[in-house]
């Protein structure tokens, strides 16, 4: 079974509005105490021994970020709650947002429940740019229609189909669970894999509003579905029945 152990919401609640009180009234360098600059934060990344976290938006996250960045939304409480739980707290951990703000309070909330080694972003993902810092986005990849995606799930009886994207940190650790299901010669399905930041209108027409959603259909007809981690017995009893 999973052992998650949930921050303290009202706990929370509180230490959001003070730090975003402090981030309105300190938006300057002056606020990011124990913030590290862009050559050093290249240096940390390129070790290869830091986890790294995007706190802005979706829609930020999309226009541009650090290349193998998980992202929770500083500014969405319940979505920076969900999905911290699933990095782990005793590795290092690197995190940015746009101006350095954002981050600089995600890391002092990150330390404060835990978290043995987080190093923010001085001036945030400008800074990186600014000084020609490269940065990845989803340029003009093609949204999957909700047409191709109805095609999708009724061209095999049985479809396991995957809401998930790459830096969704639950998304992440359902990864290994789903190569073991794909690679066990007893399970006889199709795949389907739905890109939660890019795929927006399926999401919409699905109304999946969170990730990671398993859906499974038989003969083109949703017959169960599942948001966040499931263990693998569970899904493969689905795959089974």
């Amino acid at each position: 079974m999973l052992n998650i152990s949930m921050p303290n919401l009202n706990f929370m609640s509180k230490f959001f509005a003070i730090l975003l009180f402090v981030g309105f009234c300190s938006c300057n360098s002056e606020a990011q105490n124990g913030s590290i600059d862009t050559k050093a934060f290249e240096a940390a990344l390129n070790s290869g021994t830091y986890q790294l976290l995007d706190v802005r938006t979706a829609g930020e996250f999309q226009s541009g970020h650090l290349k193998n960045a998980l992202q929770a939304d500083w500014n969405n409480q319940a979505q920076f709650i969900e999905r911290i739980q699933y990095i782990d707290k005793t590795k290092p951990l690197l995190v940015y947002c746009a101006s350095g703000v954002r981050s600089n309070n995600a890391a002092q909330y990150l330390k404060g429940i835990g978290f043995k080694n987080v190093q923010n972003l001085k001036g945030g993902l400008t800074a990186w740019k600014l000084d020609g810092k490269a940065v990845e986005s989803a340029g003009n990849q093609k949204q999957l229609s909700t047409q191709d995606y109805d095609n999708a799930v009724q061209k095999a009886p049985l479809v396991l189909v995957d809401f998930g994207a790459e830096w969704c940190p639950p998304c992440k650790k359902m990864e290994p669970v789903l190569k073991s299901l794909q690679s066990d010669a007893s399970l006889k399905y199709a795949f389907v894999k739905v890109d939660g930041g890019m795929d927006i209108d399926v999401m919409k027409a699905h109304q999946v509003e969170a990730l990671p959603v398993f859906i499974v259909y038989k003969n083109g007809k949703e017959v169960w579905r599942k948001q966040g981690i499931v263990e693998q017995a569970e899904l493969k009893k689905q795959l089974t029945q």
